[in-house]
């Protein structure tokens, strides 16, 4: 079966929610998209927003403080929000990538090997079944450290806290603020039995592994192997590899240039002409950086426009499925910069989402994504409308 570079937009649209707003629960919309890039304490409300009717961003509130969706160190080694049920196969099928990025010179420069992380890990995991910060724990872990062993104590506290926070099993614990995590994060172990969590055979990662490829396609697919592998971070052989493990999960379809796509049998495909409604995306939005060909959502002269060298994922305007602009709140409101011409019925729509995500921010951040305002200065001279 072939599909057309506008028709893997509109599934990836229908899948992402993007078609339209769904009448789901917060836990189930998060998860229907699969995963939800965190960086930004307000991405995943934003995020949701777009995508689910009725939002309530104390709902949001709510199941990150029970811990039913969970914030944590995942795929491409950065902060995601997943329902808590996907989170132990997300983190087994991680804990490669992890482990080989977090636990490198900078983690052993503390004093401890990676050897010494795992066997640390259940003792970590019992300290932190109640919320700590990053104060308690980087002294808890100095006086694990091998501190006698380098100079500086502190050093050695510092580095070995950088690896562990990215490579252990841990949440991050809601601090309050308008976002529920504030600039101080705490962190606090899974709530469930940590057996799972603290595997190290291989077998187990490759299990997970095709448990989150599964759970990716649900989200974001029909995708390649390409695609797979820059989802997760992990390398193209271990991607295919899993694929041949889901023989009889999965199917094949032709994408443009001949791509080869991998998809889940009877997943929603619409028709390349399906209508898709403008929306203002939050900054890292998932659906700007699940693919390694990002021009599925993304014009290729648009992506150095929105996606900084410095990885900053600017907050963007999508209109018919594709990233046409950019966005900021402003005193007075939504300021909307297009790359190119809109139709004066497509700025209307703009106007009635702006109106809307002034509502939702005025109770909780009117200032949101405000330290990013520098970079406008870099954008070249463009249609700018107030909403």
């Amino acid at each position: 079966m072939m599909i057309s570079a506008r028709a893997l937009n509109r599934s990836t649209l229908s899948r992402q929610l993007l078609l339209e707003r769904a009448p789901l629960t917060v836990p189930d919309g998060v998860r229907r998209v699969v995963a939800l890039q965190a960086q930004h304490p307000a991405s995943p409300y934003l995020a949701l927003w777009n995508r689910l009717s009725a939002f309530d961003p104390a709902a949001m509130d709510a199941v990150l403080t029970t811990r039913s969706v969970v914030k944590s160190t995942l795929m491409r080694i950065t902060l995601h929000a997943v329902h808590a049920d996907d989170y132990p196969a997300f983190r087994a099928a991680m804990r490669p990538t992890l482990f080989a990025s977090r636990l490198g010179s900078r983690f052993t420069a503390g004093g401890l090997t990676p050897g010494d992380a795992d066997e640390l890990m259940p003792e970590l995991l019992a300290f932190a079944r109640q919320a700590r910060t990053t104060v308690e724990l980087r002294a808890w872990l100095g006086e694990r450290s091998g501190a006698d062993r380098v100079s500086d104590a502190g050093q050695a506290a510092d580095s070995t806290w950088w690896g562990l926070k990215g490579y252990a099993p841990l949440h991050h614990a809601p601090t309050g603020g308008p976002w529920s995590f504030g600039p101080r994060p705490s962190f606090i172990a899974p709530g469930t039995e940590p057996g799972e969590l603290l595997r190290t055979d291989p077998e187990a990662a490759r299990q997970a592994l095709s448990t989150l490829i599964v759970r990716y396609l649900s989200g974001f697919g029909p995708a390649s192997v390409a695609d797979i592998a820059q989802f997760a971070l992990v390398k193209r052989t271990a991607a295919r590899e899993a694929l041949r493990t889901l023989d009889g999960a999965v199917e094949q379809l032709r994408g443009p240039d001949d791509t080869v796509l991998f998809d889940l049998p009877g997943a929603p495909r619409p028709p390349a002409e399906t209508p898709a409604p403008a929306r203002l995306m939050a900054m890292w939005d998932s659906v700007l950086l699940a693919y390694a060909d990002r021009s599925r959502v993304i014009p290729p002269a648009y992506r150095p426009l929105v996606i900084r060298r410095n990885g900053d994922v600017l907050p963007t305007l999508l209109v018919d499925g594709y990233v046409a602009g950019v966005w900021r709140q402003v005193d007075d409101g939504i300021e909307a910069t297009a790359f190119h011409p809109l139709p004066a019925a497509t700025w209307d729509q703009l106007a009635a989402e702006a109106r809307s995500l002034t509502s939702l921010l005025a109770g909780r951040d009117p200032a949101v994504y405000g330290r990013y305002n520098h970079w406008w200065a870099k954008l070249p001279e463009a249609e700018t409308r107030l909403l």
